[in-house]
């Protein structure tokens, strides 16, 4: 359990700051007003360098050898860094029908469409109490976010707005668009815990390697095409906004070392508990902003808090219970032998 809260603290401050950067790659306006718009580049970057930062982590620190690349497992990889390639830009496209805060709340419930996506592609089961777990903390982070004091009331005007003027055709292919995002996702998770159990010489750091550079690769091929402009205009871009080069390293460094705990964590304890940890994260650092500025929750907010923790513990003490169990059954195995 150390060894866990070791790297769910990782991924919360490496992912804090990545969080941090991006917000400042994306709202900068640099030289003469430009903001940086180039989200296909921006991923490429990041895949590349985190593929980079994947093969010294594991070839020179960790002193793993290295994967025989053979046919089955390149076709793997390609699968998984297809999914990664396109998933993403769904979320992007959701944001021209959708606001910003309409598509974080809807992906508040990543955790359904994971499991979702291993009982249909894996024929994956799950205990009953897992079910009432990711439940629970799917209504509590959304409620969470939903009951704060300033959206909920912005929430309440656009929803009589929506009623006035009917069915917006706009909103319902920006949350088909997230749903599409998130059930990428779903089977992008699904699909590499699956590759790293059937392939026991495939690890985190090997699928973040390969995933990652083949993403990046598919990504390059489809922005140097004739009918694609984004590659030159994110190069035009740089080379009059030099100071927006450092902030996109920084922002790919940052993400690269937190998929450094990410790809650990999915090798290690499984992309249930990945998604799990990566789905509160924005709860728990709203909690800390509370802390440290002294915001105020709404009684509906610390409800919503302590469902969230609720169902953490609660899935903790079931855990502790099965482990006990399965030790007692194998001491009781050891004495009759003995015996």
């Amino acid at each position: 359990m150390l060894y866990l809260g070791f790297n769910i603290v990782g991924v919360y401050v490496c992912f804090l700051t990545w969080g941090l950067t991006q917000e400042r790659v994306t709202s900068t306006k640099y030289g003469d007003g430009e903001k940086f718009k180039y989200f296909i580049v921006l991923n490429m970057i990041q895949a590349f360098i985190a593929s980079l930062v994947g093969y010294i982590y594991s070839i020179y620190i960790r002193r793993d050898q290295k994967l025989d690349l053979t046919r089955e497992r390149t076709v793997n990889f390609l699968k998984v860094a297809f999914i990664c390639a396109i998933a993403s830009p769904f979320g992007y496209a959701s944001l021209k029908h959708i606001d910003y805060l309409t598509m974080t709340l809807a992906k508040s419930s990543k955790l359904i469409p994971l499991m979702l996506m291993h009982k249909i592609l894996y024929r994956k089961t799950y205990p009953t109490y897992k079910y009432f777990v990711v439940l629970g903390i799917t209504i509590g982070v959304f409620g969470f976010m939903v009951l704060q004091p300033k959206i909920a009331s912005k929430i309440k005007t656009n929803s009589n707005l929506n009623q006035a003027e009917g069915l917006n055709l706009s909103s319902i292919i920006g949350l088909f668009l997230v749903f599409i995002n998130l059930s990428l996702d779903g089977a992008l998770n699904s699909t590499q815990e699956e590759i790293i159990k059937q392939d026991h010489k495939i690890n985190g750091r090997n699928m973040m390697i390969y995933m990652n550079f083949f993403t990046a690769m598919l990504l390059f091929c489809w922005l140097i095409n004739p009918m694609n402009s984004e590659l030159y205009e994110a190069i035009g871009f740089f080379v009059r906004n030099k100071s927006a080069i450092l902030d996109v390293l920084l922002f790919a460094f940052c993400g690269s070392i937190g998929q450094c705990f990410i790809f650990h964590m999915l090798g290690n304890y499984g992309s249930l508990t990945l998604v799990t940890v990566t789905v509160t994260r924005k709860l728990f650092t709203m909690l800390l902003s509370v802390f440290l500025y002294n915001h105020v929750l709404s009684v509906g907010q610390w409800v919503s808090v302590a469902v969230v923790f609720t169902a953490i513990a609660f899935e903790v003490v079931v855990k502790m219970q099965e482990k006990r169990s399965v030790q007692e059954k194998v001491t009781s195995l050891e004495k009759e032998k003995l015996s």
